[in-house]
């Protein structure tokens, strides 16, 4: 017993000095936040383990990223790729990295005691705010757009009550006629518009039917825009408010889903004798919507009508980055992450000792709360990206624009015309009856009245 003790000893000793004398290489791979590229350094929780392991035993590294970007699985004729085949072949000395302890990985390399535990669980994009329900008949158009629908109707119904005052067609005789157009019923007959009903006395004047044409036409393409996009608000609501489990994502084919092609992951619905994950490994299999990295799963999510499957601890800091992504409450399949060495390596028994102490020192929570740190991104416009904004119809308030301008315009005509020919009339200069025109339409009958008994009494 004390010859076997000495031995271990003198092995230990050996393998220590032969660390100190020979730099460590390890892999890994880039995966937010294990691994980030800083200029010319790399960071990441991963990285500050590296250190705090080598602090704590007295090795030297080296860090690389491995060559194919993989994790590591095993191919048809029995080689790894990724991470643990660098492992396997000798080109590496550890696999750092977010690397799940499987059966079959253990078959091939040593792994540590887990510095993280975690388990399976899916990401997607939410649905419109829920907690708004009560006002979700606003949500097809953002708050800008129905801020430019408002000043739109109240332009429209100023435009069509300057058109009615100014028209000569609409209101003939200030003095005798009574003016039909007032500002009250020309708001109530855009209104009337804007429902898709008339309401009369519609206007006599090519001004006023200019005007209440462009209006009608503004009406129209708006609504359905705004019933289009309801749809679609109300159909992605329902969609992702079905699915909470895998069970609902196996059971529904309006939402593809996905995850890291030929890893852990992949494998344990492929091996797994669960129907419902047999029916997602299917799936997947038949859509071919695997993905070749975190971020790419993650991006796919964003865009909406793709649940991208991971390792929830993953997927929460994904959550914690864009605040427009959920992650399903329900977690499968426990894993952990563990670091790689060669099949009977010295280095894993005082790695998972060093681990355990960082464990039990807090520094491993102390890791964990400085890379999962939550820092929002998107909030605001991701959430208002289905809702339409008021440039998406640029070219229908400009529309309305011109039409109101070319309304405007002609009715000017109108008077100008008839000032014309008043003045023509009573050989007067046409600037002269122009302007008393328009007293007569805008000012008081006061002041129409006063210049008319002047002219008697001259005569």
């Amino acid at each position: 017993m004390s010859v076997c003790l000495v031995w271990c000893a003198a092995a230990l000793m050996f393998w220590i000095s032969a660390a100190d004398a020979k730099e460590l290489t390890i892999t890994t791979i880039q995966d937010e936040p294990y691994v980030m590229s800083k200029g010319s350094q790399m960071e990441g929780y991963c990285i500050d383990l590296i250190s705090e392991l080598s602090k704590k035993l007295g090795f030297t590294y080296r860090v690389q990223l491995v060559k194919d970007h993989r994790y590591g699985a095993m191919d048809a004729n029995g080689n790894w790729n990724g991470m643990i085949g660098e492992v396997v072949k000798g080109e590496a000395d550890l696999a750092v990295a977010p690397l799940t302890i499987t059966a079959v990985r253990e078959h091939a390399v040593d792994m540590t005691t887990p510095f993280i535990q975690t388990g399976l669980s899916f990401i997607m994009r939410k649905s419109s705010d829920s907690g708004s329900s009560t006002f979700s008949l606003l949500s097809p158009f953002s708050s800008d757009m129905w801020v430019g629908v408002l000043v739109a109707f109240l332009l429209t119904a100023l435009c069509l009550f300057l058109v009615g005052r100014i028209s000569p067609t609409e209101w003939a005789e200030p003095e005798k006629d009574e003016h039909s157009f007032t500002l009250l019923h020309s708001f109530w007959y855009i209104t009337g518009a804007l429902a898709l009903q008339g309401a009369g006395p519609h206007p006599k004047a090519l001004s006023g039917r200019v005007v209440g044409a462009i209006w009608w036409l503004f009406a129209v393409l708006l609504l359905a825009c705004y019933f289009a996009n309801f749809h679609s608000v109300l159909h992605s609501e329902n969609k992702h408010i079905s699915i909470s489990s895998f069970e609902d994502l196996a059971n529904q084919d309006a939402v593809d889903y996905g995850t890291f092609q030929s890893g852990s992951t992949m494998l344990f619905f492929k091996n797994s004798n669960n129907p419902v994950y047999r029916r997602i490994y299917q799936h997947m299999e038949r859509k071919k919507s695997y993905v070749s990295s975190m971020s790419e799963g993650v991006r796919r999510a964003q865009e909406g009508n793709y649940a991208f499957i991971g390792e929830a601890v993953s997927l929460d800091l994904a959550v914690a980055r864009y605040c427009t992504l959920t992650r399903a409450q329900e977690i499968i399949s426990m894993r952990s992450y563990s670091i790689a060495a060669p099949l009977g390596s010295p280095l894993v028994k005082n790695l998972t000792i060093a681990i355990l102490q960082l464990s039990e020192a807090g520094e491993l929570t102390h890791l964990r709360d400085k890379w999962w740190a939550s820092s929002c991104i998107g909030t605001d416009d991701d959430h208002k990206s289905e809702a339409l904004q008021s440039h998406d119809l640029r070219g229908l308030f400009l529309l309305l624009g011109l039409g109101l301008a070319v309304g405007l315009l002609l009715a000017l005509l109108e008077l100008l015309s008839r000032a014309r020919n008043q003045a023509k009339a009573g050989k007067k200069s046409c600037c002269s009856v122009l302007t008393s025109e328009l007293n007569r339409r805008f000012g008081s009958r006061g002041e129409v009245e006063e210049p008319e008994s002047l002219d008697k009494s001259k005569a």
